[in-house]
Formats: structure tokens, C-alpha cells, sequence
């Protein structure tokens, strides 16, 4: 073979890897974006640690943040980041707290009391508080994922134009940046922070399948990661730290706890179902899993972090949002807004439930308490108490 032949044949091949990383990465974005509960970079995470209950004493929260709105919830006060920026109310509907920026397709997430709201494809990124915003920053690169902890640390993601891929930076709780990795292949979906500030975890694509990259001590000089997790041929959409060092993998095949030494033991399988949505709280996870056929049949599943089943129904039903806090559970489906407890028992609606064609999502604020979303209202909705 001649050294022109050569240069074609390498690439043909730097081509096909190029096109398969690609391929995966655009179908993950599609099944991330059919997935009506908490989802990586399309939706407001609804954290591991479940704020404080609050009583409302208004009925509606009236947010003016634009188009594409996302809400989070800590501590009663409820935040909204849309396309005009991001907004605060608190229980009783007042605004504390306002910053107007640019957003087109704004993300919005919490974690021990702090907000995080960036712009996917964008550069503009916030932290704040109920009263405050702690970062402004605006990166060089355009922002694909970001997390945040419990002590206000974050992690931000950026597709670079130059000779990486993608570049994860970690920032402290007052925004200076503290470490920085940069990844030549692969496509990045997520970077996560453990609850100490001490490990950081990284979820790509590959050309064969899902990678999660551990970094141990970042506050040290670790240049090269430390552990390797590799699921060939399997796609994960989201991993969480539910402690210092380990974490949970969801799969669009199973549910997996990985610990930083990068072995796994799967808690769950549904292979022979499609995942619909879920919800992770402090107290369990909740999974939509629909049948492979027609119609939208399925089964709704509760169940522990050690993958004990809580609960377990069957449904014929389209859930279109979920949300979880403490061991509760909401679902915005076809006839309004439904409450369940852990264990999957439903309970009625107090008063009118709202209209499913009028709501775009659910967020849960408390035990027996939801918040109906869309881009033009945000209603409360209660659960009938028992007397």
C-alpha cells in the first residue's frame, strides 16, 4: 500500500470513529429528550437532598421569565430560568430575587439550598441563592452540561473549537475555578462533584458504548484519572454521587451503583423495557418503564438505593412529568396531576386538578404538594389530607 493509499485508509477510519461518536451523541440527546422525569441537561434536577416543607399561602406563583421556562424548588422559595433570565419567588409569591440575561435553552438545577441555571449551547451560567447571586460567569465555550453539590461547588462542561473535545472545569462555592480536565475524545455529557468537594466523576460517550472517568483528591495535583468505568455497548444517560464515593448510573438498561474504585453491582434491570422517565429523592428512585409495543403501556416502579422494591403498578397511561421529594411522588398524566407515596399507593387531588394540556411539567415541593409548570402559569396543586 503507497503512502498516498495510507493517508485515505487513516482517514476512512478517523471518519468512522468521528461519525460513531456522533451518532451516539445525537441519539442520546433524542432519548434524553423523550424522558419526561428528571433528565441530564434538558430538565431541573431534582436533587438528592430534599429541602425543608413550606405551606404556600398563594395558589399561583407568578413568574415573567420568558419563553423555555424550567423551575426548582429549596427551602420554600421556587426559581425559574427562562429565556429573558432567572426569577425567585417566595411562598407567598413575592420576588426576591431577579438577574436578566439571555437564555435560549435555559437549564435549571439545586442542590443543598443553591440554584444553578445555565444556557445549553450558550455561555451564560449563574449560582444563587434565594436573595443572591453568588457567579456570573459567561465561558468561552459554548456549555453543554453543568452540576452542582450540596456546599456550592459546580462543574461546567464546554465543547471547545480548538484541539479537545471538551473541557470540564470545577469551581468553588464563591466561583474561581480549581481544576480543569480536558478530554481529546469522546463525547462529554456530564461532570459531577461528590459531596466533599474531593472526586470528580465524568460521563462520555465513546466508540463503543458509555465511559465514567474518576478523578480522586482534585484539590491535589492529579493530572490522570485514577478509574475507569466502561459499559461497551450500553448507553448511560446520568449518573449521580448519592455519597463521597459512590454513584448512581442510569441506564436506558439498568440501574448501576459504581464506586470510585470503578466496580459495579446493578441494582435494577429492565432490558425488556423502554425507559420512559424517573425521578431520584433523597429517599428512593421512581422509573416509568414502558412496554415494547403499542400504546402506552408500562409499569411504574418504586424503589430503594439498594434496589428493594418499594412499589410496583401496572400502567396503560402517558406519563408526561415526574417528580419525587422525601417519599413522595407526583406524576403530571392525561387526567391532571396524581400523588403517590413510596410504596405507589395514589392518593386523590384536593380540589380541581389542573389541565394535563395546560401543564408542560410537574415539581414537586413538599410531601402532598406540586407545583403545575408551563410557559404561561404555575399553579400549586394539593393532595386531599386525610381528616
Amino acid at each position: 500500500m503507497g503512502d498516498e493509499e495510507k493517508v485515505k485508509s487513516n482517514k476512512r477510519r478517523i471518519l468512522s470513529v468521528v461519525l460513531s461518536l456522533l451518532f451516539l451523541a445525537v441519539l442520546t440527546l433524542i432519548v434524553l429528550s423523550l424522558l419526561p422525569g428528571d433528565r441530564l441537561g434538558l430538565s431541573r434536577i431534582s436533587g438528592m437532598f430534599s429541602p425543608q416543607a413550606t405551606e404556600f399561602t398563594v395558589s399561583e406563583l407568578a413568574f415573567d421569565v420568558g419563553r423555555n421556562r424550567q423551575f426548582s424548588f429549596t427551602e420554600g422559595s421556587v426559581a425559574a430560568a427562562g429565556s429573558l433570565g432567572i426569577q425567585v419567588l417566595n411562598s407567598e409569591g413575592r420576588e426576591t430575587l431577579r438577574d436578566s440575561f439571555r437564555m435560549t435553552q435555559p437549564v435549571i438545577a439545586e442542590a443543598g439550598g443553591n440554584f444553578l441555571a445555565y444556557d445549553i449551547g450558550g455561555l451564560a451560567l449563574r449560582v444563587f441563592s434565594a436573595v443572591q447571586v453568588y457567579s456570573s460567569i459567561e465561558t468561552e465555550s459554548e456549555i453543554v452540561s453543568a452540576s452542582i453539590n450540596k456546599n456550592g461547588w459546580f462543574c461546567v462542561v464546554t465543547q471547545q473549537s480548538g484541539g479537545y473535545r471538551c473541557t470540564v472545569t470545577v469551581y468553588n462555592g464563591i466561583g474561581v475555578a480549581v481544576y480543569k480536565v480536558y478530554l481529546r475524545s469522546g463525547f462529554v455529557l456530564s461532570a459531577h462533584l461528590s459531596p466533599d468537594n474531593k472526586n470528580l466523576a465524568i460521563l462520555n460517550l465513546t466508540s463503543t458504548g458509555s465511559r465514567v472517568t474518576f478523578y480522586k483528591g482534585i484539590d491535589t495535583d492529579v493530572v490522570e484519572p485514577d478509574y475507569f468505568f466502561d459499559l461497551p455497548d450500553g448507553l448511560i444517560i446520568d449518573i449521580r454521587f448519592i455519597s463521597n464515593e459512590d454513584i448512581l448510573a442510569i441506564s436506558i438498561s439498568d440501574l448501576q451503583l459504581i464506586d470510585i474504585s470503578g466496580s459495579s453491582t446493578v441494582i435494577n434491570s429492565f432490558s425488556d423495557k423502554r425507559l420512559g422517565g424517573y425521578t431520584l429523592s433523597d429517599k428512593f428512585i421512581a422509573l416509568h418503564l414502558y412496554d415494547y409495543g403499542i400504546g402506552y403501556s408500562g409499569k411504574l416502579v418504586s424503589l430503594s438505593y439498594n434496589g428493594t422494591i418499594l412499589g410496583e403498578m401496572d400502567l396503560n397511561y402517558e406519563i408526561f412529568s415526574m417528580a419525587s421529594y422525601s417519599n413522595s411522588l407526583t406524576i403530571l398524566r392525561s387526567d391532571g396531576i396524581a400523588f403517590f407515596d413510596v410504596n405507589l399507593e395514589e392518593f386523590p387531588v384536593s380540589g380541581n386538578n389542573v389541565s394535563a394540556a395546560a401543564t408542560s411539567s410537574v415539581l414537586a415541593l413538599g410531601e402532598g404538594l406540586a407545583l403545575a409548570t408551563s410557559d404561561h402559569s404555575a399553579v400549586l396543586v394539593h393532595r386531599l389530607q386525610d381528616n
